[in-house]
């Protein structure tokens, strides 16, 4: 398993890891089938992480991307001290270690950036990934009420 920042080269790989997690957990943002198939998209998210602000690991195995890590800083002034996450990982790759090692990864990255917020959601549900942000060093802020409607059921 090899953690590594995304590089241009990894648009395709990693526009198919994405359409894949979309299939396999319902803890993402997207559903199934809503994600457009726009490698721009993709080209563009990494292209700010090779020459702009924020932050893109992947984890990859046998050429593969099974896992990633995003962290978008904040633009204006006022906000330019945070960086909100976005986390995924394949199924069969998880409670590997990958979370650890993305979040040890993106902590060096944060401070050289002098990123002193770092932010996320998850749904409450999902108690392995809060787990891993609490391990972290992550709060719980607050609770979204019914800020997600997932199968017909409303999820904080």
């Amino acid at each position: 398993m090899i953690i590594r920042k995304a590089k241009l080269e990894d648009d395709n790989n990693l526009l198919n890891m994405l359409l894949s997690l979309d299939k396999e957990t319902k803890y993402m943002l997207l559903e199934p089938n809503e994600r457009e198939h726009d490698i721009s998209r993709v080209q563009g998210m990494i292209q700010q992480s090779v020459s702009g602000p924020n932050f893109l690991l992947v984890a990859e195995e046998e050429d593969n991307i099974v896992g990633f890590l995003s962290a978008k800083r904040g633009s204006l002034k006022r906000i330019k001290h945070t960086a909100y996450i976005v986390v995924g990982i394949r199924e069969i790759h998880r409670g590997k270690g990958i979370g650890t090692k993305f979040f040890s990864e993106l902590n060096l990255w944060a401070k050289e950036n002098l990123i002193t917020r770092l932010e996320l959601t998850v749904m409450c549900p999902n108690v392995v990934a809060k787990h891993l942000y609490e391990k972290n060093g992550f709060e719980i802020e607050g609770i979204k009420k019914r800020s997600m409607l997932v199968d017909g059921q409303y999820v904080d």
